[in-house]
């Protein structure tokens, strides 16, 4: 019957919640929220997550966001991200004509507080957050500068039962740091990134306070912080299974006695100067449990480390090894002879290790599922082809700047690793047609390609993914070679493709974006810089038929003018962000459209 609502008069309202959580777009929930006034109070019921950037009046934000959804669990705070409000909340508030403010005599507006700070979240406010969000679980706090140790404490004394709390770039004390431990004993992970007013003082009385329950501990950039921190954390923190540390300070004796004291250790990043063999034999020694392991710009260690890691941490799943001038193949051979289980290798700028290293790789680690190599001049193709017959469960592949990898290595693992998802080339100048065509005969599950400055790749390698493959994500900037016959390809061989780069791609034309127009009507991310041979038509093939389209990247394409971009603006309702030349935007488009559109150089 016309008017009859079925739904609301049959569905109680904890089912009704629980489908407003399956939603995973926040626009299909605010669309919900609209249908009546129950949909839009039980909307509210089903959210835990709120982000808030730098807007105006933050602290009354924060309270009126603490009386509209009052299950929140999570908070993420950023003020390095600008929020733009386009309408005010609260009552409504009559706006005088003559001097463009509210009346003296009406309430302050909910968004509008001029002076400086008036973006920034204060004392004031983060002491609501504590008091409006009674279940909050997580709070994030990026680049607040206002914070002091006085909102922090009054925030401590609010929520007693903060599990996890990100203080990255806010300059807090001691005494606010002290505040958490003594009032958050129920907290465990704590990220204090860039905290430059913190010493030892503070994260002793911490682990003092919530030692027992804290698990993961990140430490970057806090040049007061030295090992008499990190000698309480190991003796306070005996559950910590994640430590990250980024210190110039920081020695062998502190981590030596996280190391000894703290067995359930499972992630350790590190990037400190001074630590030596010492430390990481001590790691090997005494931390089982290792399952990730990441080393970054380190000076003083040598194989010895690694041999130490290969013998006692079995259960490694994951290598990270970034600039470690002194490792070798010796050391990455003991790692793929001892770890057997490693899944995720990443190898940057490890200029002595080479083809041997990744030859046992090959041999020993048969589960591996994702391999990064980046600017390994040493690795050759021999290396590869030892990957590709040992590693038949890899599915991500990532090389960049690595020359003496070619057609020969690309050809054996796409001959052996069958279920590759996705490979990411970048100037790696050997690799050719020959190697991408083997890709698109044998690897039929790749969804995620991108081949960047690779001179050597022309069309006949797309048209070989084009109709083996059919990708979600392509990026093919830089390769000269290819031209409208491989985009075409693509088109036809890939509908659900969603992210597109063809920048800096001289023989393409409108033929193509004819074709992808056509062939894609998935496509939401476009970058067509640099493409000579594109016209206001080829944009207009874009605009009509890829209605999802939310970005597109158009700079210096000389035969796309302020009718295109115009076109463009007018056609794409979904769009988020233009990029663009400034002198190509009409003041009309600029009216209808100016919050969506960037410009590269303002006085091109």
């Amino acid at each position: 019957m016309k008017g009859f609502d079925r739904m609301n008069g049959v569905l109680p309202d904890e089912l009704i919640v629980e489908i407003f959580r399956r939603l995973d777009e926040k626009p299909s929930r605010d669309a919900c929220s609209l249908v009546c006034k129950r949909w839009l109070s039980l909307e509210r019921l089903s959210r835990d997550t709120i982000h808030i950037g730098a807007s105006a009046s933050p602290d009354k934000l924060v309270e009126l966001l603490g009386r509209l959804f009052p299950n929140i669990q999570y908070v993420f705070v950023d003020e390095r991200i600008s929020v733009t409000l386009p309408v005010q909340c609260g009552k409504r508030r009559r706006r005088s004509l003559t001097r463009g403010r509210w009346d003296e005599g009406s309430d302050q507006n909910v968004f509008g507080d001029d002076g400086m700070g008036a973006s920034c979240l204060s004392n004031y406010g983060l002491a609501a957050v504590g008091g409006s969000f009674v279940k909050l679980k997580k709070l994030s706090l990026i680049w607040c500068s206002s914070l002091t140790d006085a909102g922090l404490k009054s925030f401590a004394e609010r929520c007693r039962s903060l599990k996890s709390l990100d203080l990255q770039g806010c300059y807090i004390g001691d005494e606010g740091l002290a505040a958490i431990g003594e009032c958050c004993n129920s907290l465990q992970d704590l990220n204090l990134r860039f905290c430059e007013g913190l010493t030892d003082r503070g994260l002793v009385q911490l682990a003092l306070g919530c030692g027992k329950t804290l698990k993961s501990i990140g430490v970057a950039a806090c040049a007061k912080i030295t090992d008499i921190s990190l000698e309480a954390v190991g003796s306070h923190c005996r559950s910590l299974e994640s430590l990250s540390l980024d210190s110039e300070i920081i020695n062998d004796k502190g981590l030596l006695a996280v190391a000894e004291r703290c067995s359930t250790l499972k992630v350790l990043k590190l990037q400190c100067l001074n630590i030596t063999d010492e430390a990481l034999q001590a790691v090997g020694t005494y931390c089982s449990s290792l399952v990730v392991l990441a080393l970054y710009s380190f000076q003083k260690l040598t194989d010895r480390s690694l041999f130490a890691i290969g013998r006692g941490c079995k259960k490694l799943r994951n290598l990270t090894l970034s600039d470690c001038y002194l490792l070798s193949n010796m050391g990455l051979d003991s790692i793929a002879v001892g770890c057997s289980e490693l899944m995720h290798i990443e190898i940057n700028g490890c200029h002595n290790i080479g083809t041997d290293g990744l030859k046992s790789v090959g041999k020993f680690c048969a589960r591996l599922s994702e391999l990064a190599l980046l600017y390994c001049q040493r690795i050759e193709s021999g290396a590869l082809s030892e990957i590709g017959v040992g590693c038949k469960f890899l599915q991500a592949l990532h090389l960049v700047d690595c020359s003496g990898i070619g057609d020969d290595s690309m050809c054996s693992i796409a001959r052996g690793c069958r279920n590759l998802k996705k490979l990411h080339i970048r100037r790696c100048y050997e690799v050719g047609n020959k190697g991408i065509v083997a890709i698109g005969e044998n690897c039929k599950f790749l969804s995620d390609l991108t081949l960047r400055f690779c001179d050597r790749i022309g069309d006949e390698a797309l048209i070989s993914i084009g109709q083996g493959c059919s990708l979600h994500q392509l990026n093919v900037s830089g390769c000269h070679q290819i031209g409208d016959a491989g985009i075409i390809a693509i088109a036809r061989g890939s509908p659900e493709l969603n992210s597109l780069d063809i920048s800096v791609l001289q023989n393409l034309g409108d033929n193509a974006m004819m074709e992808l127009s056509e062939g894609c009507p998935s496509l939401k991310s476009i970058v067509i810089s640099h493409c000579r041979q594109i016209t206001d038509m080829g944009v207009g093939y874009l605009s009509r038929r890829c209605t999802l389209l939310e970005s597109c990247h158009m700079v210096y394409c000389p035969r796309i003018t302020e009718a295109g971009v115009a076109t463009m603006v007018a056609t794409c309702t979904r769009m988020k962000k233009i990029l663009v030349e400034k002198w190509k935007v009409s003041s009309r488009t600029k009216r209808r459209a100016g919050s969506i559109i960037s410009y590269l150089c303002v006085d091109l």
